[in-house]
This record gives C-alpha cells, sequence and structure tokens, in this order.
C-alpha cells in the first residue's frame, strides 16, 4: 500500500520555462532540510514554451513529482482545481511559478495546518514589490472590498501562497476566475478556521505577469457573483421572484386603479391608453414577470446543473510515466 505524502505543493503555470527549474530545486530543499514527506504537482496551463518538456523530464527523475498538462489556456481557477483533484497529501499548499512565492513559507504554513488547528491559511504579502500605482492600490481596494462583501478579515486574498486540509479542497469547486475568492468559498463551505500568515514576496526574476489590467475589472464582478450566491445561490427564487412579485403587484394594482378611475369616477375622462400611467402600469407588469421566469428559471438550472469539469486535460504524467485522460 502507498503511503501518501504529509504535505502537497500544487504549482500552476504559464509559460515558466526559465522559473521551473529554480523553483523545484528551491521547494525541495527546503522540504527536504524540513524531514517533510511531499509531492510537487505542476498544472500546465497550455504553455507554449518548453515548460512541459522540463516537467517531463524531471518527473522521470523524481518520483515525488507529477504533471498535468492541458490542452489550452483554461485560467488558474482551473488548474487549481486539477491539482486539487489530484493531490494526495494531508495538507495542500499552492504557490505561484514565478518565483515571486518564496518555498521558504511552505513549513511554517504546513505547520499551522497540522498543529495550529486551521481549516485554511493564507499568505499576506505585507511588502511587495509591484508598481504601487497599477498593482498595490488596486489590490489594496480590491481586498478592502472583498472584505467588507465576505467577512473574512483577511489582508490579502489573492496571495498565490495559501495552505488547505485535504477536505477542505475537495470540498470546494473552484471555477472561472474565483481562484481570487478561495477563502470566501471555503467559508461559504463551512470552514470557519481561516487563519492568515506574512510571507515573503520576492520580486520577479524572470518573463512578466500573465495577467493584465482587465483582472481588477473581473475582480470587481466575481465579488458581485460571490456576494449574490452567498445570499441567494442556493435559492435564487428568493431574489427574482420576490422582485418579480412586487412589480406585478405595483403594476395590477395601477392598471385596477385606471381601470376603476375609467368606468367609475371619470367615465368622460381619457381612454386609459392614452393615459402614460397605462404603460408605466404594463411595463411593470412585463418587468415582473421576466423576473420572476428568471427565478424560475434559475431554480430548474441549479437542480438539473452539469458538474462536469470546464477544462479538457491533455494528459496527466507521473514517475512511471504513464498518461492518464
Amino acid at each position: 500500500m502507498t503511503q501518501h505524502p504529509n504535505l502537497c505543493v500544487i504549482i500552476p503555470f504559464l509559460d515558466e520555462a526559465e522559473s521551473l527549474p529554480e523553483l523545484y530545486n528551491w521547494t525541495v530543499s527546503v522540504l527536504e532540510d524540513a524531514s517533510i514527506s511531499f509531492e510537487l504537482i505542476f498544472i500546465d496551463d497550455g504553455s507554449q514554451d518548453t515548460s512541459w518538456d522540463w516537467v517531463t523530464k524531471t518527473i522521470a527523475i523524481d518520483e515525488r513529482v507529477m504533471g498535468i498538462r492541458f490542452l489550452r489556456n483554461y485560467g488558474k481557477s482551473q488548474a487549481l482545481h486539477a491539482g486539487f483533484l489530484h493531490c494526495k497529501g494531508a495538507v495542500a499548499c499552492t504557490m505561484d511559478a514565478d518565483l515571486q512565492d518564496s518555498p521558504e513559507e511552505l513549513p511554517a504554513l504546513f505547520k499551522l495546518i497540522s498543529e495550529g488547528g486551521y481549516d485554511m491559511v493564507s499568505g499576506w504579502k505585507k511588502r511587495r514589490f509591484d508598481s504601487y500605482l497599477f498593482k498595490n492600490l488596486p489590490s489594496k481596494v480590491f481586498n478592502w472590498a472583498a472584505r467588507r462583501v465576505s467577512g473574512i478579515r483577511l489582508h490579502d486574498f489573492n496571495c498565490g501562497l495559501k495552505a488547505y486540509r485535504s477536505d477542505v479542497i475537495k470540498a470546494i469547486e473552484v471555477y472561472g476566475e474565483m481562484h481570487r475568492y478561495i477563502p470566501v468559498l471555503v467559508k461559504q463551505a463551512g470552514f470557519k478556521q481561516i487563519g492568515e500568515k506574512v510571507v515573503t514576496h520576492q520580486a520577479r526574476k524572470f518573463g512578466h505577469s500573465k495577467f493584465g489590467p482587465d483582472r481588477f475589472v473581473k475582480g470587481f464582478l466575481d465579488l458581485i457573483t460571490l456576494w449574490f450566491l452567498q445570499r441567494f445561490g442556493k435559492r435564487p427564487m428568493y431574489f427574482f421572484g420576490l422582485i418579480g412579485s412586487i412589480m406585478l403587484l405595483l403594476g395590477f394594482t395601477f392598471s385596477l386603479y385606471l381601470g376603476i378611475d375609467k368606468l367609475l369616477i371619470t367615465p368622460d375622462g381619457r381612454l386609459i391608453a392614452d393615459r402614460p400611467q397605462f404603460y408605466a402600469a404594463l411595463t411593470t407588469m412585463i418587468l415582473g414577470s421576466q423576473f420572476f421566469l428568471a427565478g424560475f428559471i434559475a431554480e430548474i438550472i441549479i437542480r438539473n446543473r452539469d458538474h462536469s469539469q470546464r477544462y479538457k486535460i491533455k494528459d496527466v504524467k507521473s514517475h512511471h510515466n504513464k498518461e492518464i485522460t
């Protein structure tokens, strides 16, 4: 019977051929010095350089390494989801492959989960080596908004360095661009012990950031989505149905008033169709019906939704060089 490692380090990457060898050597050295049994899962999110060639060669000489290769670029959230599914360690840590996350933090994060009683610990890059105007300032605003909406008192929701108990990552589904809000997903799944640790942030050594300015727009839209799902995700009818019912009632009541006014109060007045109030009432009823139907359709979708993967894996390689699709 194969003994599972204590720690699984999940590393998604995209075109990081220059960074991967140094990251691998650094990570292995740190974990071996700490006497922690581990596995490394590298997820290739559609790289166009020689990154996957390096992963394949490394797997051949180190049985602790596994590689997952996507058919094309699907995004960091999908890469993390694939890594979570294949994780066998009792504790899982995630880190970016660009050398801006320090492997020196892994033993402390592992200890906080294995001995500190936390379900999840998120890194906090208190001192950053990024542009203040284009990265640090928007990040501060983004994290402030995330704290307000989620109620989770973290300073850095989007830090790549995070640690989890294995049952936590198996209970959450990371999709779309939701990797920014994994702490929120963990809380929604029922895990309350969420901690934070100040971690070292390294200056980028190779290449450039794979994320453009649009990530902040997407981040705030995802935050609105999470807020809605947190409040009404399981019963969207409570939101859409309530608004639709109120609008239908208001429109019908106003139409009834217009009819009574024409028949009993001012029969010689203008035709109902000539009064602007009639069109306001009609529009309200139509919009109310649409809101109500939206809630009804959302309920049907939730009850019959397909949980299939939102990405395609080209191959999965282990030390025995077996391909699993």
